[in-house]
């Protein structure tokens, strides 16, 4: 007996832009404040015991998990995922790709002109690899001037409740990671290759750090981790990551409540 086709589209098909024939998208009467969501990711490597697709697979879960708890008058819009992020902090690790800063600008640019020019007047950036975070900052800064579209970058606000060596220098492939993968991808990981591996100490004097800190420094991974593994790997579990995707995902719903219901008061009041 043969298996049955994969689904063509994810369980969001309602919100998918790609799953939509042109006359629809151009029928759509929500467009002046329904935002539309752009997943930006990475493929990079995430330690010898993550696949590589973590942060570009992580920003789909979020997705299908966040997106069935929006309340009904709560519209929004899912456009093609920009999967391949800015990850030349990671060169020299097998596994990863990486686009220039001028490329994911230009994609980033592409996809607002195209929605702009469809008729919506919000993007949201969903992104799950810090590598990105600069680049978004200044190219949506841009797009929102230029094309008149309202821009920002999804923040979702989760207490996950991690010591503060974690907190301080657990930077990637680290407990939160590992977890997640554990609880939505548990068959392409390897915890007989997760390792702890930290470049610093939380109680160190200075404030002068690679990340989270007052004065931070340029780096790339193999300046700070022989593994590829910034953090605590080994103490992910499963149970942890089930607990936090169910955080992460209302917290992402949250988000877009709240972005969804600004922008149509402001649409209908304006």
């Amino acid at each position: 007996m043969s298996a049955l086709p994969a689904p063509p589209f994810p369980s969001y098909r309602a919100r998918c832009l790609t799953a939509m024939t042109p006359r629809r998208i151009a029928a759509l009467t929500d467009k002046d404040w329904a935002p539309v969501i752009l997943v930006t990711g990475a493929i990079e490597q995430h330690g010898p015991h993550l696949p590589v697709a973590v942060d570009s697979f992580l920003g789909q879960v979020w997705l299908e998990r966040a997106l069935p708890l929006l309340p009904g008058d709560v519209s929004c819009y899912v456009a093609p995922p920009i999967t391949v992020g800015k990850s030349n902090e990671h060169t020299g690790f097998p596994g990863t790709l990486s686009i220039s800063k001028d490329t994911l600008r230009g994609l980033l640019w592409a996809q607002a002109r195209q929605l702009g020019a469809w008729g919506f007047r919000q993007l949201a950036i969903l992104n799950t690899h810090g590598g990105n975070s600069a680049v978004l900052a200044y190219t949506l800064r841009e797009i929102s001037a230029a094309l008149g579209l309202r821009c920002g970058v999804l923040a979702p606000k989760v207490e996950l409740g991690l010591g503060a060596q974690e907190i301080t220098y657990g930077y990637h492939a680290n407990t939160v990671e590992t977890a997640l993968m554990l609880a939505t991808a548990a068959d392409h990981v390897d915890m007989t290759l997760a390792v702890r591996e930290y470049c610093g100490q939380a109680d160190a004097a200075g404030d002068l750090r690679p990340e989270r800190a007052p004065a931070t420094m340029a780096w790339i991974t193999s300046d700070l981790s022989r593994s590829g593994v910034m953090g605590d790997a080994a103490a992910g579990t499963a149970e942890k990551g089930r607990q936090w995707c169910a955080q992460m995902a209302s917290a992402y719903a949250a988000a877009i409540t709240d972005l969804a219901r600004a922008a149509k008061a402001q649409a209908v009041g304006g």
